[in-house]
């Protein structure tokens, strides 16, 4: 039986990625500073260790011998409301960082096999973003960097860090850069949570005929991919002998009104669009509007040409099962 271990396997992405893993007939440990919000442990892991990531004594606990893969999606992360207003900066660099740091070292000593680290479509240069219709986010276009938040620096950062480790320890890794993942069992409320799932949770909590708030014009793009694909893809990718960093993420384009329209749509309801942005949305809030920049879109070229597989499902299939997940979360 290959052995396993997600660190980060408490969260959103991870959770999906330790129960597809222990139905494939891995054995699965998970290590994360929370529980699954939404799953029991028995659902996605055989050994569930809850401890802080940041503790060098933790990753020397967590990872064994020899383990066969080791996945480390373990950040501080969340939202455009926690991500881009600035206030947590400190925390999103020093705890991810040290968490990285911690692992790429264990992984080396305990001569693991194959190492997969998620990144993030973040670390994309901030003025390759500017037209919200023709972003570039191919992997070439990561220099000169110039990425829009804390995160984003920290994601490059630790990319460089796997990738020394490669060369110079012959740590077998795989890099991956996320690209707005969605689906059911993530954080849907709060303020980590993501736009497809705070938007779904609005249009779930809203009586016929009232309205949704949209930050911002509502015209910046974005793409989002169901989480059970980005699965298949970083699953794929770990098979391959790919070992640069590679997008991972939908093609499918769209602005933030059109994925309000489209959760407005599943719902059936009757409801009204509010964007909410500049003066009003800072009396508001308190915090200028955090939309991040105005397009994102994943360029899946080297993915399709170095893995040969790509996305299967339309935005709006994977809109509706998160829709109905989240509904049944507001109506409990």
């Amino acid at each position: 039986m290959k052995k396993a271990i997600v660190l980060g396997g408490g969260g959103f992405i991870g959770g999906h990625l330790g129960k597809r893993l222990k139905n494939e007939g891995y054995h699965v440990r998970i290590a994360d500073i929370k529980n699954h919000e939404f799953w029991n442990h028995h659902e996605i892991c055989h050994e569930f260790i809850k401890c802080d990531l940041t503790d060098p004594k933790a990753v020397e606990l967590v990872i064994t011998e020899g383990c066969d893969e080791v996945y480390q999606l373990a950040a501080d992360m969340g939202g455009a409301g926690y991500i881009f207003t600035g206030e947590n900066d400190a925390n999103v660099m020093h705890n991810s960082a040290l968490i990285n740091l911690n692992v790429a070292k264990e992984c080396v000593l305990k001569k693991v096999k194959k190492v997969f680290y998620s990144s993030s479509a973040c670390m994309y240069p901030e003025h390759n973003q500017l037209d919200p219709d023709n972003p570039n986010c191919s992997e070439d276009s990561a220099y000169p960097a110039n990425p829009d938040s804390e995160y984003g620096w920290e994601k490059l950062f630790s990319e460089r860090l796997f990738l020394s480790f490669n060369r110079n320890y012959k740590l077998n890794v795989r890099i991956a850069r996320f690209h707005n993942i969605f689906g059911p069992q993530g954080t849907w409320t709060g303020g980590k949570e993501k736009a497809p799932a705070a938007m779904m949770r609005k249009v779930a909590e809203s009586s016929e005929g009232s309205e949704i708030e949209v930050w911002g014009d509502g015209l910046q793009t974005r793409s989002f991919l169901y989480v059970e694909e980005c699965v298949e893809a970083v699953l794929r990718l770990m098979k391959s002998e790919f070992k640069e960093p590679v997008n991972i993420g939908s093609e499918e384009m769209v602005t933030i009104n059109q994925l309000a329209k489209y959760a407005i749509s599943i719902s059936g309801k009757d409801l009204n669009i509010k964007n909410i942005q500049g003066e009003e949305f800072k009396t508001k809030y308190g915090f200028s509007c955090p939309t991040g920049v105005r397009g994102r879109n994943s360029d899946n070229k080297l993915y399709r040409e170095k893995i040969g597989w790509e996305v299967s499902e339309p935005l709006l299939e994977g809109m509706k099962k998160t829709y109905s997940w989240i509904a049944d979360q507001v109506n409990k």
